[in-house]
């Protein structure tokens, strides 16, 4: 991971983690540039490389395989990595607005988001055909195709629409295993027909006259019916129908042609084509605004017309890296032409391909296993990530575009004052919290509605006050998921308690920088936090912001609750079943997302639990009687559950086995990687009795592991906890389960309170 010192200058965000991207993040990622910052807003975290994708449909390579973890590469590369879609761009005010989080402004931005089949152009279309692109959904429709084959019994008909490159590849990829999975079940393959479909009169249009008679050759052996010179005029159920009044019968339609841009870029004031596709300069920069440049399928290069194809997206990451470079540096971007000709490899589906580049063609499995090499070769790039070295923190002002930026960035790092000087501007302050809409209670006499030195707050009769603060830095680089994450993890220790979230004051340290890069970045984190806090009913009345050299953020929560039904913990009673609502893991996985060493889809899952609120899990626990609760944290389960027993004067036994485990997480802890807070966590080991029975389990070490934001540790009566695990479940804890139960404290046994079991 690239860490930098350096305040933020000048933001370039991606939209889209397509094949130009990924070379951009990789490019900077080996050689930054100071006062640059990187956000890569995309909606998948792994994205597939295109060339690979029928080999993973066919067969040949498993998901990671033809996948790069754009989580891992945007760490790696010092890069935000924004897990969202865009659906437009504000170019007066210089924004990416997305779909699920605040707008994200740029000062440099580039669009590279692939293609989608048009299939509103053709009735019935949308309704029952399934698109292939954009490929980074396919994954998710070629496996639900694959389970709908283990329950098909008899013919099935698959067409698909489009037999250019990209349709014959992946008909024959798909026709091949297809048919293995029918052999692998013991039913007969020849119940398999596939139809190929195009307007044009012949298929692989692009491509020479060789390439084309080989590929007709082979769908004819393999028996795929083709149908050419007729485009597909309507798709009914099951049912194709075309110009010339021809119909194929069909139970699965794949759509690989008519590709188009997004209906959004339409109202982005950006000049398109006739398709939809940006229309770009030799630059890479769009004919219509200097700051936005746009690669890959959705791009239009005017001067250079190509076929869409991912070697062109692949050739133009470093110019646009470059490029991207320069014009933050305030250079002239340089321009770029792209080759005529190109190589494509194009497979058979069966470890067999077919090379074509101009006029020239050649086949083989030699082909196939170059081609092979060749893809292997390219992943190693994003996916086998080199350690970097940590640059030292050099002012370095080469990408500040004025005097008086300049001036801020040197302020930025030079010696900070201490005490009230070290506060966040009121103006940036007052900028960022004043788009920001806190929900407004009854009982809030004075909060941020009338600002005042203080908040003050109004006790109902007959309610007690409940207290808890919670601070950390950030362990993400995406400020309005840490704000959701602070927030939720603050409002953790209230609802475990039993009370209701009534108030909260924020405490954030933000890096330095220049006014508009603080300014967002506070605006962002407080977005998340406020977004949670007001979804639990607590009103944000106050805070404090300062400057430091991380980002950081906690609360000052206060809730209200009826004294006579707290949940605390020293509430177990022998006999009880012990319930957790969440699983763990969040330790070992983020110290595993530091190294490079988590998948992202792992990542995705923690975050997924983490900004889960407990709230409706507590009044769940306390619907059924639960007198003991809290919430687990930095100190583990271990932890947790021994500062239970103490004050209940019990023991527990806890079942390893039963324990919901994030994924990954058994991964990372076996390879070792831990949190730095796991060696103070595992004192508490001599709490487990025959200890040294279970320390080379696979599951021990993760119940040392800190969590954060983690799920609810309660203890049910044995009696109702099946059916308390069940509305759980059904009120969005999917993962809860028993695991374990509370016991008498045996006076005259071991003194250990923890017993393990399996």
């Amino acid at each position: 991971m690239q860490q930098n010192d350096q305040p933020v200058l000048r933001d370039i965000v991606l939209i889209g983690g397509g094949h130009s991207h990924v070379g951009v993040l990789k490019r900077f990622a080996m050689n930054p540039v100071p006062g640059v910052r990187l956000t890569l807003i995309c909606r998948d975290t792994h994205t597939p490389y295109s060339g690979m994708l029928p080999g993973y449909v066919a067969g040949h390579y498993s998901y990671d395989e033809v996948h790069i973890d754009l989580s891992r590469l945007a760490e790696f590369a010092g890069a935000r990595f924004y897990r969202d879609e865009a659906i437009g761009i504000d170019r007066d005010s210089k924004k990416v607005i997305c779909r699920s989080r605040p707008d994200v402004p740029y000062d440099l931005l580039s669009v590279n988001i692939g293609s989608s089949p048009r299939v509103s152009d053709v009735a019935g279309a949308s309704e029952h055909a399934v698109p292939v692109k954009p490929i980074n959904g396919f994954n998710q429709r070629w496996l639900s195709l694959l389970s709908q084959l283990e329950n098909h019994d008899g013919p099935l008909s698959i067409a698909v629409v489009g037999a250019g490159a990209g349709g014959v590849e992946l008909t024959l990829a798909m026709q091949f295993r297809l048919r293995n999975e029918l052999k692998k079940r013991g039913h007969d393959p020849a119940q398999l027909q596939f139809h190929l479909l195009d307007a044009q009169p012949q298929i692989l249009p692009t491509h020479n006259a060789d390439v084309r008679q080989l590929f007709e050759k082979t769908l004819k052996d393999r028996g795929v019916k083709i149908h050419l010179g007729s485009a597909v005029s309507q798709v009914e159920p099951n049912t194709l129908k075309t110009d010339s009044g021809g119909t194929v019968e069909a139970d699965q339609v794949l759509w690989v042609t008519r590709a188009g841009g997004p209906e959004w870029l339409k109202n982005t004031g950006l000049a398109l084509d006739d398709g939809g596709f940006i229309r770009v300069r030799d630059t890479l920069q769009t004919e219509t605004d200097d700051s936005i440049f746009a690669a890959g399928d959705i791009a239009n290069v005017i001067n250079y017309p190509r076929e869409k194809a991912g070697v062109f997206a692949v050739r133009q990451g470093p110019p646009l890296a470059d490029n991207l470079k320069r014009l933050a540096l305030g250079k002239t971007p340089k321009p770029f032409r792209p080759q005529k000709k190109w190589l494509a490899l194009i497979s058979t589906g069966d470890k067999y391909a077919i090379a074509s580049r101009g006029d020239r063609s050649f086949s083989g499995a030699w082909v196939w296993r170059w081609k092979n090499w060749i893809d292997h070769r390219f992943m190693a790039k994003f996916n086998h990530l080199p350690q970097m070295e940590e640059s030292a923190a050099v002012p370095d002002t080469g990408a500040a575009q004025n005097p008086e930026e300049a001036s801020q960035a040197i302020s930025a790092v030079a010696m900070r004052c201490g005490g009230c000087g070290a506060k966040v501007g009121s103006t940036v302050l007052s900028r960022a919290l004043g788009e920001l809409r806190p929900i407004e209670r009854d009982d809030i006499i004075i909060g941020l509605h009338a600002p005042d030195d203080a908040a003050v707050l109004e006790v109902p009769p007959g309610k007690a006050v409940v207290h808890t603060v919670d601070f950390f830095r950030a362990f993400i680089d995406d400020p309005y998921t840490f704000g959701k994450v602070a927030a939720n993890h603050a409002l953790g220790d209230v609802f475990a308690m039993g009370a209701e979230a009534q108030s909260a004051t924020a405490v954030a340290t933000v890096p330095y920088g220049i006014e508009s890069k603080v300014e967002d970045v506070v605006f962002q984190m407080m977005s998340g936090a406020v977004e949670v806090l007001n979804e639990a009913g607590c009103a944000l009345v106050g805070g404090h912001t300062g400057e430091g050299k991380e980002l950081a953020l906690g609360f000052a929560v206060n809730g209200l609750i009826d004294p006579k039904e707290v949940m605390s913990k020293g509430g177990l009673r022998a006999g009880d079943a012990l319930i957790l609502t969440k699983p763990i893991g969040t330790g070992t996985l983020f110290a595993a997302h530091a190294k490079l060493e988590a998948k992202g889809r792992w990542i995705d899952s923690a975050l997924a639990s983490m900004i889960q609120s407990n709230k409706a899990a507590a009044e769940c626990l306390h619907r059924f009687g639960s007198k003991a609760c809290t919430d687990v944290t930095g100190f583990g389960l271990l932890g947790h559950l021994v500062e239970m027993t103490r004050p209940s004067g019990v023991d527990a036994e806890l079942n390893l086995s039963a324990l919901p485990i994030l994924p990954g997480a058994e991964e990372t802890a076996a390879a070792g990687i831990l949190s730095s807070l796991q060696p103070a966590n595992i004192r508490l080991r001599r709490g487990i009795r025959d200890q040294d029975k279970w320390v080379n389990h696979p599951r021990y070490p993760l119940i040392f592991d800190p969590q954060t934001a983690g799920g609810l540790l309660a203890s049910v009566a044995a009696d109702k906890a099946e059916e308390c695990v069940r509305e759980l479940k059904a009120l969005g804890y999917p993962h809860t389960a028993i695991i374990g139960r509370i016991t008498a404290q045996d006076e005259t046994g071991p003194i250990e309170p923890v017993s393990l079991v399996e």
